[in-house]
Order: C-alpha cells, then sequence, then structure tokens
C-alpha cells in the first residue's frame, strides 16, 4: 500500500531531525546526562515536527540500548513506536479525547509500570484542546507522576495551556523550517524518488509549505500525483493556485506607468480565469514584503523565502521604488486583505484597492514638498494671494455712555491668549460701555452665542483687577465702516505672509492656515 512522503521520510532519530536544534540539543544533553524530566511541552507552527520529535524522544528512552541518544532502529520497542502500535507509548488526540473522564482513565493507567519497556510515555496531541476540568484532574499526577512516566504535551496554541500546567513541564517552542533547509530536504526526497525537478519548482513548493515541512512534502506529493516524475514551476503554481513573479509583476509595472487601465484589466483576468481573488491579495501582500525586504536587505538575504534568481530580480524590481512607496503599498494591501475577508464583492473591493495604490504612488512626502519649495519648484499652479483682512467695523452709539475702545482691546488680547477665539471674534463685533460700575455687551445676534457671561465675566476680572458686573444684550447699532490702525502684530503677520517662500508654500498647500506669526527678535 503507497505511503505518503511526509510519513514515508518522518525522522526517526536526532540525527535525521532538520531545523530545531535548539530542541535536538537540550534533549539529547538531557539524556546523556541521565537529567529526563517527567513533563514536555513542545509547542509550535503545524508540521515542523513536535509530534516526530515526541516519538524519537520515546525511542530514545525504551531502546533496548537506551536510553540513548542513537535508537537502534532494530529492536521491537523502536520497530513499536515506529509503527505506532507500542504498548508503553500511548498518543491520546486530545481534540477527540478532551474531556474529564478521558482523564480520570488517563490518571488510572498511569498508575501501573510498563508492560515491557523502561518508561511509559504518554504523548498528548492538540493539548489545548482539554477542557479546564480535565486538566484540574490530570494536575496532581502531572506534578507527581511515577518514575517510569514521562509526558509530552503537543500543542499550536501554547497560551491555551494553563499556567499550573505549563509550569509543572519542560517548554520547548518550535519555530518555522528554514527555507533554505527545506529546499534542501526536498531535493534529497526527490533524487530518492527518482523525480526530476529544478530549483524553482523545489522553491515553490517549500513557498506553499511556509515553513512547515509537513505541508511541502504534501504539496510534492500532490505534484508528483498531478505531472508525474518530471516536475516543471508553471504546472505546480497552477496546481497550488500560487502567482509567479510575472503575474505579481503586473502590478508594480502598472503602479511605475501609474496606470489605473491595467489595474482594472487585471482585475478582469483574475476573474474570468477563475482566480481566488483574496488569494492573490494575500500573495501580492507577500510579494511587496519581500520587494521592501529586498529594498532594505538587498539580494540574498534569508529574509526572503526564494530562490537566489527569484531574489536577484525582487531587488532589481525594488530598485524602482523607495522604501517609503512599498512601505506604504504593503500597508494598503494588508488592509485590502482585511476587507476582503467579509466583502459580498470581492471584485469591486479588489477594483478599488488597486487604484488606490496607483493614487497613493503619486503622493509627494513633506519632505519633498518642503524641498521643491526651497528649489524654487512645487507642482501647484500659482495662485493669487490671499484677500487682506477688512477693516476692522466699530460700532458707535447714538447716545451716551461712550463705548470703552480701551476696555475692547484689551479683552480681546485677553481672549486670544486663553485660546478662546469665537469669543474673542464676538467681543470685537460688539458695543461695549461701561456705566457704574457695570459692563454692557451689545452684540448682534449671530454673536450672541458665543458671549457666555461666565467665561466674559472671569476674563474682565482678570483684566480689570476688580469685580464687576456683566450684561450681554442682543442689538443692532449704527455701524459705521472706519479703518483701524493697524497694531505691531498685524504688520509683522503681513510681512511675514508677504514673505516669498511663505507664498509659495501656500501655493502649494492651498488649504493651509497661518495661526500665529511671532517675531523672535522681541
Amino acid at each position: 500500500m503507497y505511503q505518503v512522503i511526509a510519513r514515508k521520510y518522518r525522522p526517526q532519530s536526532f540525527a535525521e531531525l532538520i531545523g530545531q536544534e535548539h530542541v535536538r540539543t537540550t534533549l539529547e544533553n538531557a539524556i546523556s546526562q541521565q537529567r529526563i524530566a517527567h513533563g514536555y511541552i513542545l509547542s509550535g507552527q503545524r508540521g515542523t515536527g513536535k509530534t516526530t520529535v515526541a516519538r524519537i524522544l520515546a525511542r530514545c528512552l525504551n531502546c533496548i540500548q537506551g536510553p540513548t541518544i542513537t535508537p537502534c532502529g532494530v529492536c521491537a520497542s523502536c520497530l513499536e513506536v515506529t509503527a505506532g502500535n507500542s504498548p508503553d507509548v500511548i498518543e491520546i488526540d486530545a481534540a477527540s479525547n478532551r474531556g474529564i473522564n478521558e482523564m480520570r482513565e488517563l490518571r488510572e493507567n498511569v498508575r501501573y509500570r510498563p508492560a515491557r519497556d523502561r518508561y511509559k510515555v504518554f504523548i498528548v496531541d492538540e493539548a489545548h484542546q482539554i477542557t479546564s476540568e480535565a486538566f484540574n484532574a490530570l494536575l496532581k499526577t502531572l506534578e507527581e507522576p511515577p518514575d517510569w512516566v514521562v509526558f509530552v504535551l503537543c500543542t499550536t496554541e501554547a497560551h491555551k495551556i494553563p499556567t499550573t500546567i505549563a509550569s509543572r513541564c519542560q517548554q520547548f517552542s518550535f519555530r518555522s523550517v528554514d527555507f533554505a533547509e527545506v529546499v534542501k530536504r526536498m531535493e534529497e526526497i526527490c533524487q530518492k524518488e527518482g523525480i526530476q525537478t529544478d530549483p524553482e519548482t523545489l522553491s515553490v513548493l517549500a513557498q506553499a509549505g511556509q515553513g512547515s515541512v509537513r505541508d511541502s512534502l504534501s504539496a510534492l506529493d500532490q505534484a508528483i500525483a498531478c505531472c508525474g516524475l518530471k516536475l516543471s514551476a508553471a504546472e505546480v503554481r497552477d496546481l497550488l493556485g500560487m502567482f509567479s513573479l510575472d503575474s505579481l509583476g503586473e502590478v508594480t509595472e502598472a503602479l511605475t506607468a501609474q496606470d489605473s487601465r491595467r489595474m482594472l484589466d487585471l482585475v478582469m483576468e483574475l476573474e474570468r480565469n477563475g482566480r481566488n481573488l483574496q488569494h492573490f491579495c494575500r500573495e501580492l501582500a507577500r510579494y511587496f514584503r519581500n520587494l521592501l525586504v529586498a529594498k532594505v536587505a538587498g539580494a540574498n538575504t534569508r529574509l526572503i523565502g526564494a530562490s537566489p534568481q527569484e531574489q536577484e530580480r525582487l531587488a532589481q524590481i525594488a530598485s524602482g521604488f523607495s522604501e517609503e512607496d512599498l512601505t506604504r503599498y504593503l500597508q494598503l494591501t494588508l488592509d485590502l486583505f482585511q476587507d476582503l475577508q467579509a466583502s459580498l464583492q470581492p471584485r469591486l473591493h479588489l477594483e478599488v484597492g488597486l487604484l488606490r495604490l496607483v493614487q497613493a504612488g503619486k503622493l509627494l512626502s513633506i519632505e519633498e514638498a518642503i524641498a521643491g519649495l526651497g528649489s524654487g519648484g512645487g507642482s501647484a499652479p500659482p495662485k493669487p494671494p490671499p484677500p487682506k483682512p477688512a477693516p476692522a467695523k466699530i460700532t458707535v452709539s447714538p447716545s451716551p455712555p461712550q463705548q470703552t475702545g480701551p476696555w475692547k482691546d484689551r479683552l480681546h488680547s485677553a481672549l486670544i491668549e486663553l485660546g478662546m477665539q469665537f469669543t474673542a471674534d464676538a467681543v470685537e463685533h460688539s458695543q461695549i460701555t461701561e456705566s457704574n460700575g457695570e459692563l454692557q455687551f451689545t452684540t448682534p445676534d449671530e454673536f450672541k452665542l458665543a458671549l457666555n457671561e461666565k467665561d466674559i465675566l472671569k476674563v474682565v476680572q482678570k483684566v480689570a483687577g476688580r469685580p464687576m458686573r456683566i450684561k450681554v444684550s442682543a442689538g443692532a447699532a449704527d455701524v459705521v465702516e472706519i479703518p483701524k490702525a493697524k497694531p505691531p502684530e498685524d504688520e509683522t503677520s503681513e510681512r511675514a505672509l508677504s514673505h516669498p517662500e511663505v507664498r509659495r508654500f501656500q501655493e502649494t498647500f492651498p488649504d493651509a492656515q497661518v495661526r500665529v506669526v511671532r517675531n523672535l527678535k522681541e
């Protein structure tokens, strides 16, 4: 009966294990020094060797020549562990045996000595799915098991293991296997199986695994079943639904040419060919990530999971963009991928997202805009200078008492200092009279709401230095236009706003506002 490649070439000793050197070294030293713990937690990404290491550990402990770091592989114990039918190596699938009753049965089983071997090893796969009650039932046994018992808990979600359990075990975190090591391992297997392939095809298969050896080998098995004994990169990509650098490169070519129409045509071709738009967006995000890494780290870096030829091409494409642009494209693509997860119209979202990439490429950084101002450049067409402020309106009361002009100036300045711009404008357009220790504010209806008596009272007492009564009323007075003498502050502002560099900045950023002008010599 056919055996899949992932099982056929499963490592049977620490020497055959690829990657995870930190785990291998620690366990080998522990076995050599006879410092074997009663509980281990192996956590990490799927397909990185957690269950394989648990079985290798069981072989090392129960080999007839052991405990040894090099099990013989021919004794009854080694053969039975490999076949999965050893009476003293019990594998439990916690996904279907997660309740308290199963843990009680396990706890009862722990009490009995091994039937034949040196240790009774319990390998619990997907341990994070065990219920809290079941963990509590196992807690005391896991803390003080008999001398002949070893627990190995394997999980992809270590954060779900209770701290009371984790604190009683040694923990090993498995890492994603390096891209080059996965490619090398598949190349060795292809040679043994008589499969003709090339580095680009092996690179595609390794990328499909994303650091998981088992996933890459499963993809290899699928490719052999589809393509036979000779594999090509194009056929493997079509089989696995992956995208080549050529297809993804159409996006960067459209960005370089600022061609929005090409982006829309690309989406149309994807949908016409039945390609998954979410998968394309995910691949596009990975593509921009690789471009950004190539821009920062250069070609031939371990940070990019690709063949040397692909890395050279990525570096060449990345040279046409700035680091800021690639960062912006990557973030926009990640946002687009998130939107596509719940989109009822994925084509529409993808079209809009790709058009946003084109528009983002036209943006100038603030540094470039300011540099353009300093060199006399600027992309915006010249605009007429902003109009000068209209002459101030001073209301003149037709009857005594007379308006208190100094009061208005002092109140206006105090309100500006406090940041109360709207109240200051209302005071500026109001008629202020003083009579018998009372300040009367007569203001047009449109400024009535801006004059709060409590706020005005605080400012008046601060300016006058004594308590005064306040009265605010709405009304219209005869208004005459009287040009107001410019205070020194207005002259400073006018000189600053008429400066050529300031004028050019306002032309480039027409919506910008100058809030405060200060004379640095004062």
